[in-house]
């Protein structure tokens, strides 16, 4: 990220469509143009794994580290390759239009699945899914067995499996798979309808010089294919439970820190395998996207280790982790590292030493910049570096004018008008951090839609330590139209990142 330049950040489920969710179909490509348009140079998005109603439907919290969330398949699309017919679409429900109803979604479009794999399994697989099916088959087969055990179980998490099938014993596995084997093609054939429409729209971005910036989070959910079928990499017990799991510490936050439960990594055996897994997993990432940001970046330094069973964050400790090894090794074997690493919290000088090594640009976030001693707070636009991305906010905060109405005190609003010369309203926030973000040093600006848009706090996407409620939020067709980005694109190019 060597020149100024600016981005949106947006999920694809908050995308427009008449389909309940949004979706790699004709909106996605209307905002790539529209983003086009207004001189941005990057699109950033959310993790495009699987996610799981038992964790709210949370891109982290996916139940595979290679596959895509089949949710987001266009059914326009799917009518386009002829795999529907226009009539199997004609008539979709009365979906919300400014929010995600998750389990109204899946049931229609589970619909939608069976009419199309049945139409795919009439003319017969073509070359391009056979060359998917190949190209793919390191995670692919694993995962659709993976989902067809899950039905088969009643969702039960992998680790209540019948023993035979827990343990992946052949002979077990064998009986399962002959047993499943249509439901398994069902899954492949879907995920190589993700992956086509994935690309042809990738290809799209590619065309008008935009750049899709991902997402990894740094842990998967216990109950996830990547667990069952590499138990060895994580800190399981003998009855494949989680021997330790993540978290932080205790802070002026939380007298008990916080209890993710995530599975830590066994970095012995990772490092044993020559971080092949890790590898594995950046390289089909940057298949996907041009650029990725790492979540939680410090536990590639330090993590806190929790043992399993416990009720808080408390009785954990830190332990060190071989990040400096892991991206010396990927660095060997590649140009460039496109990462950006998410740095946010308390991070030890350690961390920041490695970013510095290998040029990874962090984060800054505005609205955490006017706060305490705002002269030192690395976050206040004065402090703000070349080398890093700022954000007027992210998917786990509020929109701009939600945090100054709900979320700044008088002491704080009184700082932030001094700060910039004057009293403004709530309604008039959003374009002033805007403003400041761009006008920085730093090389890469990304604004979150809400916040071009000025919405409060009902357009949040995430309120972290809760479950019910996120991930929900979408743009309403009338917003993702040339208006909304007329003022942002002119901001642009005044401040020199067309």
């Amino acid at each position: 990220m060597n020149r100024r330049s600016s981005g949106v950040l947006l999920h694809i489920t908050s995308l427009p469509s008449p389909y309940g969710i949004g979706d790699l179909g004709p909106a996605a490509y209307r905002f790539v143009d529209l983003l086009s348009q207004a001189g941005q140079r990057f699109w950033q998005i959310l993790p495009l794994n699987p996610t799981c109603p038992v964790f709210g439907n949370s891109p982290y919290q996916g139940t595979s580290a290679f596959a895509g969330n089949t949710w987001l398949i266009s059914p326009e699309q799917m009518v386009a390759d002829g795999f529907l017919a226009p009539e199997d679409i004609a008539d979709p429900p009365g979906f919300p239009e400014d929010r995600v109803d998750y389990q109204a979604v899946l049931d229609y479009k589970n619909g939608l699945f069976d009419k199309a794999f049945a139409r795919f399994k009439e003319r017969g697989p073509d070359f391009r899914y056979k060359d998917f099916a190949a190209d793919s088959v390191s995670w692919l087969d694993d995962y659709a067995l993976f989902v067809a055990l899950k039905e088969e179980f009643s969702g039960k998490v992998w680790g209540d499996w019948p023993v035979g099938i827990r343990d992946r014993r052949e002979e077990a596995l064998q009986k399962r798979g002959t047993e499943l084997a249509d439901r398994i093609f069902r899954e492949k054939f879907l995920q190589y309808v993700f992956d086509h429409q994935w690309g042809v729209l990738k290809n799209h971005c590619r065309m008008r010089h935009l750049q899709i910036i991902g997402d990894i989070p740094i842990y998967l959910t216990y109950d996830s294919v990547d667990l069952w079928a590499n138990p060895g990499l994580f800190k399981l017990d003998e009855q494949k439970k989680p021997a330790a799991v993540s978290g932080v510490p205790p802070d002026m936050f939380s007298e008990t820190g916080q209890l993710w439960g995530n599975p830590v990594y066994n970095w012995d055996a990772h490092r044993e395998q020559g971080f092949a897994w890790w590898e594995s997993r950046i390289d089909r990432t940057l298949t996907l996207v041009d650029r990725l940001r790492l979540d939680h970046f410090r536990g590639f330094v330090q993590f806190w280790e929790v043992p399993g069973g416990e009720e808080t964050a408390q009785n954990g400790q830190w332990v060190d982790a071989p990040g400096r090894d892991l991206f010396t090794l990927l660095a060997r074997s590649r140009s460039c590292l496109p990462i950006i690493a998410e740095d946010l919290g308390y991070i030890t000088p350690d961390v920041h030493e490695m970013m510095a090594y290998f040029g990874f640009p962090g984060m800054k976030i505005l609205t955490f910049g006017f706060s305490g001693d705002v002269a030192q707070n690395p976050h206040a636009p004065h402090n703000i570096t070349k080398n890093c991305v700022v954000y007027t906010g992210t998917h786990d905060n509020n929109a701009v004018r939600g945090w100054f109405e709900h979320e700044t005190s008088d002491d704080q609003k009184n700082l932030l008008f001094r700060y910039i010369g004057g009293p403004v309203s709530g309604d008039e926030m959003h374009r002033i951090l805007i403003r400041l973000a761009m006008l920085s040093p730093a090389d890469t600006v990304i604004v979150p839609m809400q916040d071009i848009l000025g919405l409060g706090e009902e357009a949040r996407m995430n309120r972290p330590g809760t479950t019910d409620g996120n991930w929900e939020w979408r743009l309403r067709p009338e917003q993702a139209g040339e208006e909304s980005m007329r003022e942002f694109a002119e901001v642009t190019g005044i401040y020199g990142r067309w």
